[in-house]
């Protein structure tokens, strides 16, 4: 079990690459191990990441999740390509997306797809259990989402015990200003409507409000060391008032108190 886990931090590609090119050399400079980037619908996480990559050095920067049943890996490898973005550094998280049938054969051909043309490694986006065991057997790890920390832990136990050195991340929805409250409880409740999180939720016999770190709700710092004991990476996805530099930037300085 990790005993430390690394602690990143997660952004919507809806916030734009002129504000995460300014963000991104903040994060690196606070020692945060790498910033996500959300793939949403009319908001590219690659184009994002490639204005964090022009103002980092070192940073990991990482997608996560491109659903590869609107992007085929094909057209992911040519916009690695065509942005720039230094496989050396670089994480592509993918998912099944909206598919239903079909979803672990597109996500595993488009992993082995990927790993075939690209050098950065790759993750799967996964929620359900058959979806995980693809993911460290056809991918370098697993991006996991909404769970409670005991549940993390096991989840994790299950892939180091199917792979032999997989990479497990967890993102984590985190509110650390009061202010953020509302943005939270809309952010929970449009998940928990979302059939394939609801039944997360229900597997884990928990509601979404047990699975983030909310410092209206709970101790952020403890919660937040249960969580680094059981992952071998926390994404700390950044809930914040509004979507301002200065919110990002204050949720960034609170975000490294915690460390």
């Amino acid at each position: 079990m990790t005993e430390r886990a690394v602690v990143s931090i997660g952004v919507g590609a809806a916030i734009g690459p002129e504000l995460v090119g300014r963000l991104a050399p903040v994060i690196e400079e606070a020692g945060f191990h790498a910033l996500w980037v959300n793939d949403i619908p009319g908001a590219d996480s690659l184009t994002v990441l490639a204005a964090a990559a022009r103002s980092t050095t070192r940073l990991t920067l990482a997608a996560g999740v491109i659903p590869v049943d609107r992007r085929s890996a094909d057209r992911i490898a040519a916009d690695v390509d065509e942005q720039g973005l230094p496989q050396e550094r670089l994480v592509l998280g993918i998912g099944s997306g909206g598919a239903t049938v079909g979803a672990l054969q597109l996500v595993g051909d488009s992993a082995a797809a990927l790993r075939g043309r690209l050098s950065a490694r790759i993750v799967v986006g996964a929620v359900g259990p058959r979806m995980r065991r693809l993911g460290v057997d056809r991918s370098d790890g697993v991006l996991l989402s909404w769970l409670r920390p005991d549940v993390a832990a096991e989840q994790a136990a299950q892939a180091r015990a199917a792979a032999s050195d997989p990479h497990v991340a967890l993102y984590v929805r985190t509110a650390l200003d009061p202010s953020a409250r509302e943005r939270m409880s809309a952010e929970m409740q449009r998940y928990a409507a979302v059939p394939s999180y609801s039944a997360n939720f229900a597997r884990q016999g928990a509601v979404a409000a047990e699975t983030v770190l909310d410092a209206n709700a709970h101790p952020v710092a403890e919660r937040l060391a249960s969580y680094r004991t059981a992952v071998d990476e926390v994404v700390l996805r950044a809930i914040t008032p509004t979507d301002s530099l200065d919110d990002y930037l204050r949720f960034v300085d609170a975000a490294k108190a915690l460390l």
